[in-house]
């Protein structure tokens, strides 16, 4: 007999209905059938982030310090005096010779006997210096004499480097045969002693001015014309030459050079009726090394409390050079006047810094660093971050200086 409890209702029987078959047993649920597995992937991938990181830091490490050198500026309004070649505040000389020519129109001719002229180089090798007197005779190869016509003394020097001095020597007789092109000399007094190879000369110009016999003539007026159109242009010809001629590590400052014209004698030109007017410009300067004259000026200032530390003087310098007199080729001193704004930066030797350095934290290397005069400021750069010492090896401490 069924009671009422084996009656199901109809929303039941639907949801107990078999799946498959009737009287099926029933399954049970399953989500997956794989196991966990442990994410080695994930694993490598970040030690291989770690190594790359940690390699870049050490591939990236550095030990630099980075200086901002000291500098200076300061008017100046002193005198000086400097040795040729020698002590404390050396100078040069330097020259520089060019020639421009104009075609103008002759006016008939004129009788001349003129000598010609030119500078020369001489070299003294020997350990002392040698003294020639007024007269001496120069020789070039081709056997034309020249001369002096003042005594000089040839400062003492080495083969390697000789003593030397500028001088203007004129042909022993007129003509034109004696304009000549750069060459070599020697003394034919010194002839079959050592002094022959131990003294000798050297000519960076031509040799001009030498006329004999009949010339063309030129109108007054227009040969001064052609000779101020001619002088006007050799002007900055000059000047540009006269740089070039500046030893590496030398300064030219305004007004310390001085420029000479010299009238040539007039030659026919090619177009007939024609004269070729000539102007011979010379100009000289007294060059100093950077320096040598960047020190004689900060022992000048006053309140500077300059202890001679390696100074150069900066492009920026306002400083104009004037003398009572030009030192001539002979001249074994100079005294001159510098006035205006003196720019000076203290040089920095990249050694002596990496020295002090060397060893010390960055707060040691700090305070060390404030005692050196020529450092403005220093950046400390230590890399990886735990990095907090330099190296006790100098030459592996990396010095840049931020030169102005």
């Amino acid at each position: 007999m069924r009671t009422i409890n084996d009656i199901v209702p109809p929303s039941r029987r639907r949801e107990e209905a078999p799946t498959v078959g009737e009287g099926a047993p029933r399954q049970p649920l399953r989500l997956s059938e794989r196991r966990p597995t442990f994410p080695y992937k994930t694993l490598i991938a970040t030690l291989l982030v770690l190594a790359v990181s940690l390699g870049a830091l050490f591939y990236f490490s550095t030990t630099r310090v980075e200086i901002v050198p000291n500098t200076v500026t300061a008017a100046v309004q002193n005198s000086f005096t400097a040795t040729q070649g020698a002590g404390d505040l050396p100078y040069e000389i330097i020259s520089a010779q060019k020639v421009a020519s104009q075609s103008v129109a002759g006016s008939g001719t004129k009788v001349v006997n003129t000598f010609a002229s030119g500078t020369l180089t001489i070299y003294n090798t020997q350990a002392k210096s040698q003294r020639l007197i007024a007269n001496t005779r120069f020789m070039t190869t081709a056997g034309l004499i020249f001369r002096i016509h003042e005594a000089v003394v040839i400062p003492a020097g080495s083969t390697a480097k000789p003593g030397s001095i500028r001088v203007t020597v004129y042909a022993d007789k007129t003509g034109s045969t004696y304009n000549i092109d750069p060459t070599s000399f020697t003394i034919p007094g010194f002839a079959g002693t050592p002094l022959a190879t131990a003294v000798y000369a050297q000519s960076s110009g031509s040799m001009t001015g030498g006329a004999s016999g009949t010339i063309p003539a030129i109108d007054a007026t227009v040969e001064k014309q052609a000779q101020d159109a001619l002088v006007a242009a050799l002007a900055p010809e000059l000047t540009a030459s006269l740089e070039t001629q500046i030893p590496a590590g030398f300064i030219l400052l305004p007004g310390s050079a001085t420029t000479t014209f010299e009238e040539l004698t007039p030659t026919p030109s090619p177009t007939t009726g024609q004269v070729e007017v000539k102007e011979q410009g010379t100009i000289t300067a007294i060059v100093f090394p950077n320096s040598a004259l960047a020190k004689s000026i900060a022992s000048s200032i006053s309140g500077l409390n300059y202890q001679g530390e390696p100074l150069t003087l900066l492009p920026t310098s306002k400083l104009q050079f004037s003398t009572a007199q030009f030192p001539s080729a002979n001249a074994t001193s100079a005294s001159f006047t510098l006035s205006g704004t003196a720019s000076l930066v203290y040089s920095v030797d990249p050694t002596r810094i990496a020295a002090a350095v060397a060893g010390k934290t960055r707060s040691a290397a700090e305070v060390v660093l404030t005692n050196y005069p020529e450092v403005k400021r220093a950046i400390i750069i230590l890399r990886p971050f735990w990095r907090h010492t330099f190296p006790q090896d100098p030459s592996g401490i990396s010095i840049v200086v931020d030169n102005p």
